[in-house]
C-alpha cells in the first residue's frame, strides 16, 4: 500500500485527510502516483501538475526517504520503501517570497 502526505490546502480542496493511501502493483512511478490521485480526487487535476504536458508545477515539491525528486524524471521507479508502504511520498506546496 503506497502511502501519500498531502498538504493542508490540497486536503481541503480534495476533500481528504492528511494521508492518503493506494494499491499499486510493480515497479511504481511518481508520474503512476500522481495519475492515481487525479483519478481517485479529479478535482487536484492540474494543482500538482499541468493538465497538457504532466510537468510538476512550480511550487509544488515531491519528496521520498527525506530526498527532494522534484527535478528528477517522473517516470523513474521510486524507492522500494515508498513503493512498500514502509515510507510515505511527501507532497508539499513550496513556500516563496522574500
Amino acid at each position: 500500500m503506497i502511502k501519500v502526505i498531502l498538504p493542508y490546502h490540497l486536503q481541503q480542496l480534495a476533500g481528504t485527510g492528511r494521508l492518503v493511501t493506494m494499491e499499486l502493483n510493480g515497479e511504481i512511478s511518481l508520474n503512476e502516483i500522481l495519475d492515481t490521485l487525479e483519478t481517485k480526487y479529479p478535482v487536484l487535476k492540474g494543482t500538482l501538475r499541468n493538465i497538457h504536458t504532466h510537468k510538476r508545477r512550480d511550487f509544488i515539491r515531491f519528496f521520498a526517504c527525506g530526498r527532494d525528486i522534484s527535478l528528477e524524471d517522473p517516470a523513474v521507479p521510486l524507492p522500494a520503501e515508498v513503493v512498500q508502504g514502509r515510507e510515505e511520498l511527501r507532497i508539499v506546496g513550496a513556500m516563496a517570497g522574500g
